[in-house]
């Protein structure tokens, strides 16, 4: 592992002063590889899969871990995308003339050697490589044991593809090993590795957050709340509600939880239950939810602490009533992870209050949580949700990917 570091560090320092052209080129020749390879990578692929299926797992991490040509071709076109993003890399953030006349610039440089830790989704593997070297960083990608094949052939196309357009190699690489000890020499080759993102369910970001002495930027948990407003347009609402909880149930942006202003739960809680159960939803709802599940003749579970606390990534949601908007905030303030809140409100003073007092890393007015994403933002793609405040926030795209210098120029200046 360490030697693995250590080439991806000098593979940084030649890769970061490289053009954009050239990066561009390699990005290219990336996605060219994918679709010439594809026969090679999905008979790795397979092999997972199968090993997969022998296990037990579940269908919904199975789709998660399959490669189709189809799919193959569709991330080929993403790595296409990411050419056409602008380059993060040596953009003046600010610049000035001091008193004294030395001119300042701050600008963009890559953070270094980035190391990506996550779950059984292969795509990862490519998303990741190519937004790191279009911002010039090396990437050591730390994927799951259940997709070893498809990462092992996924990288050596990368690598491949990346030397013959003239970048050094080991700016891709995949951390040797399968068992956990490979993960855990990754969380300590601090002074070698810059910054790890852990992409993954709450135990894989928590391991490692708790274990690593690198960098650690934390990304992905979505515990998401809806909130209907007492001025809420409730056709809307319910449109809003199902989207954000059933039109992706397994991604950190689907809402968890839904919260109703008292003043229009009579109303609004009999179409909510009616939507929801269409759309194959289990509520998980207080009192008020279980007395209108009733009289709809639509069963709701009772809530616990434990849901208003589970990101639960399946057509489930947690579901209450809430006197107030003040209410609503303590509610989402004490059970959020710090991912996405929705609010329906006509009320633009309900809206600027709840805009505010919520402290998470997107507060959405009158939309789907589902929004949250770097592609819906126009950043074209993502490494990961960031939900922590150092040293990035939210979808981080490319210039999340970077860290700044100052460069001071001067003629003779000494100072005195």
């Amino acid at each position: 592992m360490l030697a693995v570091a250590r080439r991806a560090r000098e593979a940084a320092a030649e890769l970061a002063p490289l053009p954009r052209t050239v990066r561009d080129g390699a990005l290219l020749a990336v996605a060219d590889a994918l679709e010439a390879r594809t026969a090679e990578i999905t008979e790795a692929n397979a092999r997972d899969v199968a090993r997969a299926r022998e296990a037990g797992t579940a269908e919904g991490i199975i789709d998660r871990l399959t490669l189709t040509p189809e799919r193959i071709a569709a991330i080929a076109s993403d790595v296409r995308d990411v050419v056409a993003l602008p380059d993060p890399v040596g953009e003046v953030v600010r610049g000035s003339t001091l008193p004294n006349g030395l001119e300042l610039r701050q600008v963009r440089v890559p953070l270094g050697v980035v190391g990506i830790i996550y779950e059984a989704r292969p795509n990862v593997t490519v998303d990741a490589a190519a937004l790191c070297l279009k911002s010039g960083n090396a990437v050591l990608l730390r994927g799951s044991s259940s997709a070893y094949a498809s990462n092992t052939a996924l990288v050596e196309v990368l690598r491949d593809a990346v030397a013959d357009a003239g970048l050094p190699a080991d700016a891709v690489q995949l951390v040797p090993g399968e068992g956990r000890e490979s993960a855990r020499e990754l969380m300590r080759a601090r002074g070698l590795v810059d910054v790890l993102i852990p992409r993954g369910g709450a135990s894989l970001i928590n391991t490692v957050v708790r274990e690593s002495v690198v960098p650690v930027i934390e990304t992905g948990v979505g515990n998401c709340h809806v909130y209907v407003d007492e001025a809420a347009d409730l056709a809307m609402a319910v449109e809003l509600l199902v989207n954000s909880k059933a039109q992706r149930p397994s991604v950190c942006n689907a809402a968890e939880t839904v919260l109703v202003h008292a003043g229009v739960a009579d109303r609004f809680l009999p179409l909510a239950l009616a939507a929801l159960r269409d759309a194959g939803v289990t509520v998980h709802g207080d009192e008020t939810w279980a007395k209108a599940g009733a009289s709809a003749g639509v069963e709701v579970v009772p809530v616990t602490d434990e849901d208003w606390g589970t990101e639960y990534l399946s057509l489930d949601i947690a579901a209450g009533v809430v006197p107030d908007l003040d209410a609503a905030v303590a509610h989402i303030r004490r059970w959020s992870s710090g991912h996405t809140e929705s609010i329906i409100s006509r009320d633009t003073a309900a809206v600027r209050r709840f805009v505010s007092r919520v402290d998470s890393t997107a507060v959405i007015v009158n939309a789907s949580t589902r929004f949250t994403d770097g592609g819906q933002f126009g950043f074209g793609a993502e490494i990961g949700i960031s939900t922590q405040k150092l040293h990035a926030r939210g979808p981080m795209g490319l210039p999340e990917l970077t860290s700044t210098k100052y460069v001071v120029t001067g003629e003779g200046h000494v100072r005195g």
